[in-house]
């Protein structure tokens, strides 16, 4: 009985120490409660609350293994090496694979409450204005290209003063966002483009400033472009 006790305590003082030091963690655990929350609050049914508790328990526990592989990274190694590099990466990338499998999961469950049906889920994005979204995409890149240019920093995909990928992202979310004007589903899309955000400065390729840059330029890029098609989106037209 004692040594299972202490099992037990080994495996919370590791979640402990993963949620004082990992901030990644602290944004899963608190984004947790308020799934779990809103879940209990609209009254979900046992399949639905049973496949949001495992999307939460799968990140949690993938957020926790990878704190211990950066560990024994860092005890291994005494300077920098590729594939040490390569470990973190890799952990780091299972935890963001995880995550955005985890934002799919609650958005078809809650939009299958809110809105009546799952399948709506799936033609809703059927309905997105193809040309539209490839449009917004294709300037999103092109201002990143051309932002990288003028600050003669970074490459067309890698580095430089803003992130292309969290640029590309939070245009993905701000149109979807102006496009179905709900507030669950902006949450959510917002939620998977600060992910794509947050991957680039944990894998060193962006600080915290680039991405947030990033940001902005995608947000405004499509911001600006839907209000000057907004007028011809009712009439098919795009």
């Amino acid at each position: 009985m004692r040594g299972w006790w202490r099992s037990f305590t080994h495996a919370f003082d590791g979640i402990l120490y993963a949620a004082r030091t990992q901030r990644n963690l602290r944004i899963h655990l608190v984004l947790a409660a308020l799934v779990l929350t809103a879940g209990a609050l609209l009254r979900l049914d046992r399949l639905s609350l049973t496949a949001i508790a495992l999307a939460i328990a799968v990140v949690i526990a993938l957020e926790l293994l990878n704190t211990a592989i950066e560990a024994i990274v860092d005890l291994l190694t005494v300077r920098d090496h590729p594939l040490a590099k390569t470990a973190k990466d890799a952990a780091a990338g299972a935890v963001l694979v995880a995550a955005l499998a985890a934002a799919v999961v609650g958005y078809l469950t809650f939009y299958r409450v809110l809105f009546g049906g799952a399948d709506r889920a799936v033609s809703a994005l059927q309905e997105v204005p193809a040309n539209l979204a490839l449009l917004v995409l294709a300037l999103t890149a092109v201002a990143t290209i051309g932002v990288k240019a003028w600050t003669a920093k970074g490459s067309a995909f890698r580095g430089g003063a803003v992130s292309g990928h969290a640029a590309l992202a939070f245009a993905a979310a701000t149109f979807l966002t102006l496009l179905y004007r709900s507030p669950l589903g902006a949450a959510l899309a917002y939620f998977v483009a600060v992910l794509v955000a947050q991957s680039r400065v944990e894998s060193g390729f962006h600080t915290t400033v680039e991405t947030i840059w990033g940001a902005l330029l995608g947000a405004i890029v499509a911001a600006a472009l839907y209000a000057l098609v907004r007028p011809h989106l009712a009439g098919g037209m795009v």
